[in-house]
């Protein structure tokens, strides 16, 4: 689904709100659901709202999507339609309809330990109710919605309808990814399960079908003292977490294992040329605020405003000199997103991903290649982005005639890496350039990652890179 589609949905139900305000009133709420002015007052109020939400640009489709669902105005199939084209612009892993089905034949009934916290469940995700008085104006058995047939056959008679019968009435089969993603995710919280012992068998049950098809219950985080999981793609990250994160440095750093037991690193000499983030990374991956939060406390700055500025400027500082389009891309990344990147995986410079205290020379056949990364990124879910810049020297020898053997070796090192988890994105040095175009190519990455991984961000600030591109002092 593209920005098309979701604007096709969006339109009615902001233009149907022009029913629940007053001409007087109608410039606030478009103000408070990130909507431009409304039309000129001469204008009647549904059109006055359709002027507004017309002018709306694309990037602040979903932003607006968003808070017009945290109105809780919409009925639960209007909720379900917006909800569905939103997360029909991401990515997220993949549960196909033969797995849910087998996956709803191991588990037992009931589903639930608390009927109040199950019932919760299925009302924030499905369409299960019903009306018992239009009903019997249709000639259809009282009680008969899915609401009053759940209360009949699965909470007062529990034994009526298994788990396989109660995804089929519920839609669960046929519903996105999403959707019974947080299903399964709401089935195995404390909410519905209230005990530890209960969430457990239930994840194990669960994850003995979803494996098969590449997908698993994982452990993320804990609420109230309960584990909390969340459906994840085994195949899109790694299963161990960092240890130590080597950046920041554009020369070799010069490093040894001051305890080789703990795998502890020191720098020998030239600590300024290189940052060991050496702090314990969660399943929510590395964002600018952990990398912050870290570089005051090791510098000893407890001005947020000031440890900001400062790490931002360490950070840029390792870039080479001699590379503009990096440094564009280090730039424009931190403008395009900027009201957002506290809580965005942080991009780190000049990682790197093998160390060797011999040179290649030294090494020889077995010498590591790619040293070092251009970017990284550390996603939730044990996800590793890399970015890299291609200026010529990737491709063509020192008096620039192509080089095939080069290039060889640059794409055997990227599959090396993409067979060991990691994403792995290329930009040519050309398309980074301080221009509308290259602003764009930017922006459009970015969201296009973010989306991919369900990471949010504020339209806003792309709107305005775009656009405006006010560039933020710091």
């Amino acid at each position: 689904m593209d920005n098309a589609d979701l604007r096709e949905i969006l339109r009615p139900h902001i233009v149907g709100l022009s029913a629940a305000t007053t001409n007087d009133c109608m410039a606030d709420l478009c103000d408070n659901l990130g909507l431009p002015a409304p039309g000129p007052r001469e204008l009647s109020k549904s059109r006055r709202m359709a002027f507004s939400f017309d002018a709306l640009q694309d990037s602040a489709l979903e932003p607006v999507a968003e808070k017009l669902l945290k109105r809780r105005s919409l009925s639960p199939a209007q909720r379900n339609q917006l909800q569905d084209a939103i997360w029909a612009k991401r990515s997220y892993p993949e549960i196909p309809k033969r797995f849910r089905r087998e996956l709803s034949r191991v588990l037992e009934s009931p589903l639930f330990g608390s009927a109040d916290g199950f019932e919760k469940l299925l009302t924030s995700l499905w369409v299960i109710e019903g009306s018992d008085g239009l009903d019997a104006f249709f000639g259809r058995t009282p009680g008969s919605s899915l609401r009053s047939q759940i209360d009949r056959h699965v909470f007062r008679n529990p034994d009526d309808w298994d788990p396989e019968y109660l995804f089929g009435q519920l839609g669960a089969f046929e519903a996105s990814d999403r959707r019974f993603g947080l299903f399964l995710e709401g089935l195995a919280s404390a909410d519905v399960l209230l005990d530890e012992p209960a969430q457990r068998l239930f994840v194990i049950a669960a994850n003995g079908e979803l494996k098969r098809c590449g997908v698993e219950l994982r452990e993320t985080g804990a609420i109230g003292g309960y584990p909390t999981f969340e459906v994840v793609s085994i195949a899109s990250g790694f299963s161990r977490k960092p240890k130590n994160l080597i950046f920041a440095s554009a020369v070799k750093p010069d490093l040894r294992l001051a305890d080789a037991i703990n795998n502890d690193i020191e720098i020998v000499m030239n600590a300024d040329k290189v940052l060991v983030y050496d702090r314990t990374i969660g399943d929510g991956g590395l964002t600018w605020s952990h990398l912050q939060t870290w570089w005051g406390e090791t510098q000893n700055i407890d001005d947020a405003a000031g440890a900001k500025k400062s790490l931002y400027k360490r950070l840029k500082s390792s870039l080479p000199s001699e590379s503009p389009p990096q440094q564009f891309l280090f730039d424009a990344f931190h403008r395009c997103f900027s009201p957002s990147v506290p809580s965005l995986p942080a991009l780190l410079p000049e990682v790197w991903m093998h160390w060797d205290p011999k040179t290649v020379k030294e090494r020889g056949a077995d010498a590591l290649l790619r040293f070092r990364m251009d970017f990284l990124m550390l996603f939730p879910h044990g996800v590793r982005v890399v970015i890299e810049v291609d200026g010529k020297h990737h491709y063509s020898d020192s008096i620039g005639n192509a080089d095939a053997r080069l290039y060889a070796k640059m794409a055997k090192a990227d599959r090396d890496l993409k067979l060991s988890g990691y994403q792995v994105f290329r930009f040519g040095a050309v398309e980074l350039t301080d221009t509308p175009a290259g602003k764009a190519i930017v922006a459009e990455f970015f969201q296009a990652l973010f989306d991919r991984h369900s990471v949010s961000y504020s339209g806003a600030g792309v709107a305005q890179f775009l656009n405006v591109d006010t560039t933020q002092s710091r």
